[in-house]
């Protein structure tokens, strides 16, 4: 078998490929001294039909003299440290993104998905329910160490010694106890300085070698490098912001009271209030008065907002009690923002994640747009903010996507969010390089469109 990071060619037949593996790993195992120099692994890899990637990751645990035969049993890190590390990692910035892309696709599939962090750590395994149970037996779940060094030849392990996306299939790993299961995994980089930061990780049968996963896999690494790209973005916004109004005179750094208030409404019903690193969830009211009064810094009359969340004249006095009810509500949960009447406004003000992705597309960055984009803007509202907002963002999304996209970028964008949209499909077609994968699929879809 040719050196391949994916685990099956198409069309072969996996529990073949098994057994040939059984038997290759039976026989290294029982002769640790099979494979020495170079020669003897080209041997032992054509004789075998290991894959030259895997048979160096076997070599690599035999050398930190990995146990095949034991199963991880203690957590590298206890609770608490965990939830630290579960809190402050920048990888859990992108679970959103990997929800989306990945997680709900790997649910329905019967497979479970995992993150971890630089180091092989698993810090979040969510997925199939009966799956992940079978999991935790073999010891992968949150807070244990599945590098190579810990557990030998794994997706996530190996993905990060070599820094590639890759398969790995049954016996292929090094450890007995998780010869009934495949992988793939990929690792994931800072979009700044590049460095690995984390591994995205697909488990299950053998569906999870599958060699579909792969452009998946490759799809939503760059989706999480983009969300993670544009929250540094939005820090950096964050520090010149408070430098340009910090005072001339202080010469001392300045105690960082926290970003400012952000309004989540892509996808979201309810609405999320990000604010001192919490997440208040908002209901429905609430949340579209925070939308108009978000849009109108200088402030809102009462005939004005009363029009934009009800639709029509004369709603002023049905609106004042929802004002009350939010004033208390945003002083009561210590949220830092002020309601002020007269006219009504905000106070300091509140950003919307919904204006923050029109922002990216008029400055072009398209992959950004689209890995913030977790829907329509509050879906099952009406108000007329709402909606104006809704139909601005889809169809400056949509717009941008066919316009200046790049294949990939456009492909996601018509798996997840236009897959009835024939214009989309048909672009995407003239735009794929001709021995693209992705073609087949493309033309699969249009034909079942009509």
């Amino acid at each position: 078998m040719s050196h391949t990071w994916q685990a099956l060619r198409r069309g072969e037949s996996a529990l073949e490929r098994r057994r040939l593996l059984e038997r290759a790993h039976e026989r290294f195992v029982a002769d640790r001294g099979i494979v020495l120099d170079s020669d003897g692994r080209a041997q032992f890899a054509q004789a075998t039909a290991v894959r030259p990637l895997v048979l160096e990751s076997w070599l690599r645990a035999q050398h930190h003299t990995v146990d095949p035969d034991r199963v991880p049993d203690r957590p590298a890190i206890d609770a608490d440290a965990l939830v630290d590390l579960q809190r402050t990692h920048p990888i859990g910035e992108a679970l959103p993104v990997v929800r989306r892309l990945l997680l709900e696709e790997a649910s329905e599939s019967g497979f479970i998905v995992a993150l971890g962090d630089a180091s092989g750590r698993l810090l979040w395994v969510d997925g199939d329910a009966r799956l992940r149970t079978r999991a935790e037996e073999m010891g992968f779940r949150a807070g244990m160490d599945w590098s190579e060094r810990a557990v030998g030849t794994s997706a996530p392990g190996s993905a990060l010694a070599l820094d590639h996306a890759l398969q790995v299939l049954g016996a292929e790993h090094y450890s007995r106890a998780v010869h009934p299961w495949s992988c793939t995994a990929a690792p994931v980089h800072d979009p700044v300085s590049g460095a690995i930061i984390g591994v995205i990780d697909v488990t299950g049968g053998d569906g999870a070698a599958s060699p579909h996963l792969m452009p998946l896999m490759d799809a939503t690494v760059a989706a999480v490098e983009a969300e993670l790209q544009l929250a540094s973005l939005r820090r950096r916004m964050e520090q010149d912001r408070g430098a340009r109004t910090s005072p001339r005179r202080s010469r001392a750094p300045l105690a960082s009271s926290g970003p400012a208030p952000r309004l989540v409404v892509l996808g979201r019903d309810p609405a999320v209030l990000e604010c001192g690193g919490r997440a208040l969830p908002v209901a429905g009211r609430h949340a579209e008065i925070l939308l108009a009064l978000a849009a109108s810094p200088r402030g809102l009359g009462a005939a004005a907002l009363a029009r934009q969340i009800y639709g029509h004249d004369g709603a002023e006095g049905t609106l004042r009690p929802e004002m009350v009810r939010l004033r208390k509500w945003l002083e009561q949960h210590d949220t830092g923002l002020a309601l002020v009447s007269r006219p009504y406004r905000l106070e300091p003000g509140v950003r919307v994640d919904a204006t923050e992705s029109l922002e990216a597309l008029g400055r072009g960055a398209h992959r950004l747009a689209l890995a913030a984009y977790e829907g329509p803007v509050l879906p099952a509202s009406s108000a007329p903010v709402v909606e104006e907002l809704r139909a601005s963002v889809d169809a400056t999304l949509r717009e941008s996507m066919l316009q200046s996209a790049a294949p990939d970028a456009l492909f996601a964008y018509a798996q997840n969010w236009a897959s009835d949209d024939v214009q989309v499909w048909e672009t995407l077609l003239q735009v794929l390089p001709p021995m693209s994968p992705k073609r087949a699929r493309v033309v699969a879809r249009l034909e079942q469109l009509g």
